[in-house]
């Protein structure tokens, strides 16, 4: 075992710029290096919203989340692409309103990894389980241990992949990825998800795409109707694929100077029948 209790084969690498980490520069978080702070410095640089638009992103995942719990009756969430813990947590918010919870976490950064114990702290009702695993494997997601041992894949399962995909570009078959790991939950469950989107303002994103690009990393931008077919199948709960602070705002939910052109996200939940 090596720094942060990791093992040598999951060490975090330092030298290059990692999008959990950016993203936690983002919510102005302290779990990031300098080489995450310059690449994210520089998306900043052409895009002076992108901090607003991550806390956005976060509002919706904790509305949607509490209305999983609260209206749909789910108990069960799977969340890939974890990221960096920022609390409140998606368990803590699922807990607040239904202590019997169960929530698994997935991510394939060795950070998020060695600050894991912070997702593990649920409720005494509930369980929290985490996974170490890349989306882009879902089988190696859907038959891991901790899965199984936390989730009842008979039951409803809501499956949480926030601005997860639009790092994962068409040659990797995100469509097919997300239709897999819906395919092995039960009907009732839920499939929720933010995805960064072009449509407001196409030459920013031209921008900021050079920079992740530059920094090595994937992006690839989605379309309104390119968001809406990941949820080919399944049933779309109102308003259906909406700017995330449009999904179900509730006071102070969507502030009035937000503008499409500073969030560039599309976000919504839909059901498997």
């Amino acid at each position: 075992m090596t720094d942060y209790g990791l093992a040598p084969d999951q060490q975090i690498d330092t030298t290059k710029p990692h999008p959990a980490r950016m993203y936690d520069f983002y919510l102005n978080g302290k779990d990031h290096y300098e080489v995450d702070a310059e690449a994210a410095g520089k998306v900043l640089s052409v895009y002076p919203t992108v901090k607003l638009n991550a806390t956005i992103n976060r509002g919706f995942i904790h509305r949607a989340t509490r209305w999983l719990a609260a209206e749909a009756g789910i108990r069960q969430f799977l969340d890939i692409g974890t990221g960096i813990p920022t609390e409140p947590n998606l368990h803590q918010v699922a807990q607040s309103v239904a202590p019997d919870a169960r929530v698994v976490y997935t991510d394939n950064d060795p950070i998020v990894l060695a600050y894991a114990q912070a997702l593990l702290r649920g409720t005494p009702e509930g369980r929290t389980a985490y996974v170490q695993a890349d989306v882009r494997d879902p089988r190696r997601i859907m038959s891991a241990t901790e899965l199984n041992e936390t989730l009842d894949l008979s039951e409803p399962i809501a499956l949480s992949v926030n601005a997860l995909f639009h790092f994962i570009p068409e040659e990797e078959k995100p469509y097919e990825i997300v239709a897999e790991l819906m395919g092995a939950l039960a009907p009732g469950s839920y499939l929720m998800l933010t995805h960064s989107t072009a449509d407001f303002h196409a030459e920013k994103w031209q921008k900021v795409i050079a920079v992740y690009k530059e920094s090595g990393i994937s992006f690839t931008t989605r379309s309104r109707s390119e968001v809406e077919a990941f949820f080919d199948g399944l049933e779309l709960v109102e308003p259906g694929v909406s700017e995330p602070h449009d999904w179900k705002p509730g006071p102070g939910d969507r502030p009035d100077e937000i503008r499409s052109a500073d969030i560039n996200m599309w976000a919504g939940v839909a059901r498997k029948p």
